[in-house]
């Protein structure tokens, strides 16, 4: 036991002052003493005791059954949840996944073997202090992620515990102790058994860590093989090419690490060359070229990201930049607009922070000229945007109803007079105005007015 004081919550303090004054040991346990140790706000408390399921429901008001079969209770106290699980020992994991039984116990030290790492197998409460049986404040110490006991047994136990390695490691920069990475090199294959979601959840976490680039050692261990064997295709794939110096993988890393931490711009970023591998060819000077390749990494981006279960909102996003990363703009007011129409305005925020990521990715080679070019875009943007500028149909000063009032019949035709007038406006905002607009309707369509 280590003398190290934590300041506990009032309800989670109370909670386990209850549990202690009917007989029975409780504490704070797992991620919540990790991050306190660090000195972080944790996002949840959870509570570990002695008392079985139904003592625990006995001593409290309100609690919900959330998972009474492996021991657990949510104990509410006001509006907040506070998960409290009696003591267990796992039974045998048939599928890599979850045990098939488990057993309560009265030992805590029994209850903490079970867990997965070592920095999330101490527990605390303000009695006896810090309980640290397997070494978690000498890993934070070293910064190093090691598991309780065996790596392959607790790897065994649960497949996704190598994601979450993976992830630990992103999240905290810490080094994978080299036992726990052979381990999940071995096992790496296993990850198969986990769902879609379960994975996501990990991979999603590690993408928005601080360390997006740790995706590296889920390559070197073998499990991108298992969910993302397209990334390692991108990984396997060279560019001999002057505007770069890496793999499209090595590439797609370091633009991970450039662009801000949001899930929709690192999950384009992460994707934007997925097509490469597929649109490869060499020229007569031995110079590779990916052309096409923006569009084929938009339809692996979306085959990605729906094996995943990612939800409709992020794959529409996602897919409309990885579509749109390679576009070229040329310069003037004019060409943004046009842009902007075959685009959508609400693409260009993220589109430039990829296109900045990916800039900043490749080698020197005209790297100023592209600088320039990036930079004359978005001034184009910036200015369209200021001005107001009309570059889609909502946006005209006329709609279909004024162009009835004037006796325009409704349809197809209409259609294509409203997009006449578009393409005008286009050219000149300032001729967006009714007047102006209801006169070259007339002009364009005479004999279309009743």
């Amino acid at each position: 036991m280590k003398k190290l004081r934590i300041l506990l919550p009032d309800a989670v303090s109370g909670i386990i002052r209850t549990l202690q004054k009917a007989g029975y040991e409780a504490w704070a346990v797992g991620g919540c003493v990790r991050d306190s140790v660090l000195g972080r706000t944790p996002d949840d408390w959870d509570i570990t005791t002695s008392a079985t399921p139904g003592q625990v429901k006995a001593l409290f008001a309100r609690t919900v059954d959330t998972g009474i079969r492996h021991g657990t209770v949510t104990v509410w106290m006001g509006r907040t949840g506070y998960e409290v699980t009696t003591y267990r020992i796992d039974g045998i994991y048939e599928d890599g996944r979850h045990p098939k039984e488990v057993t309560f116990t009265a030992s805590l030290k029994e209850d903490l073997k079970r867990r997965d790492f070592t920095i999330n197998a101490m527990a605390y409460n303000e009695e006896s202090g810090l309980v640290d049986l397997f070494g978690g404040i000498e890993d934070i110490r070293k910064k190093m992620l090691c598991c309780v006991g065996d790596p392959r047994e607790r790897f065994s136990e649960d497949a996704l515990r190598m994601m979450r390695a993976v992830r630990f490691s992103a999240q905290l920069d810490y080094a994978i102790a080299p036992e726990t990475k052979q381990a999940i090199k071995s096992l790496s294959h296993t990850l198969d058994k986990i769902s879609a979601e379960r994975i996501q959840a990990e991979f999603s976490k590690l993408l928005v860590s601080g360390h997006p680039e740790r995706i590296r050692v889920c390559y070197e261990t073998g499990l991108t093989r298992v969910f993302f064997p397209e990334f390692d295709r991108m990984m396997e794939t060279g560019q001999n090419n002057p505007h770069h110096l890496y793999s499209v993988g090595e590439h797609t890393i370091r633009a991970l690490s450039r662009i801000p931490n949001d899930r929709v711009l690192r999950l384009a970023v992460l994707l934007h060359d997925a097509g490469k591998p597929q649109t490869l060819s060499r020229d007569a000077n031995g110079i590779d070229h990916f052309h096409g390749h923006a569009a084929v990494s938009a339809k692996i981006a979306e085959t990605f990201l729906r094996r995943l279960k990612y939800d409709n909102d992020t794959i529409r996003k996602v897919v409309r930049l990885v579509r749109a990363h390679d576009v070229r703009i040329e310069p003037g007011t004019k060409n943004m607009r046009r842009a902007l129409n075959r685009l959508g305005a609400d693409l260009f925020p993220g589109l430039f922070a990829l296109k900045e990521a990916d800039l900043r990715a490749q080698s020197d080679y005209k790297r100023k000229e592209k600088e320039e070019q990036l930079s004359r875009m978005r001034a184009d943007y910036e200015k369209v945007m200021a001005c107001g500028d009309c570059f889609c149909l909502k946006d005209l000063a006329v709609s279909g109803a004024d162009l009835i009032a004037l006796g325009f019949r409704p349809g197809k035709e209409m259609g294509e007079i409203l997009q006449a007038l578009l393409e005008q406006v286009l050219e000149d905002p300032a001729r967006n105005t009714r007047e102006e607009l209801l006169k070259t309707a007339l002009q364009i369509s005479p004999f279309s007015v009743t």
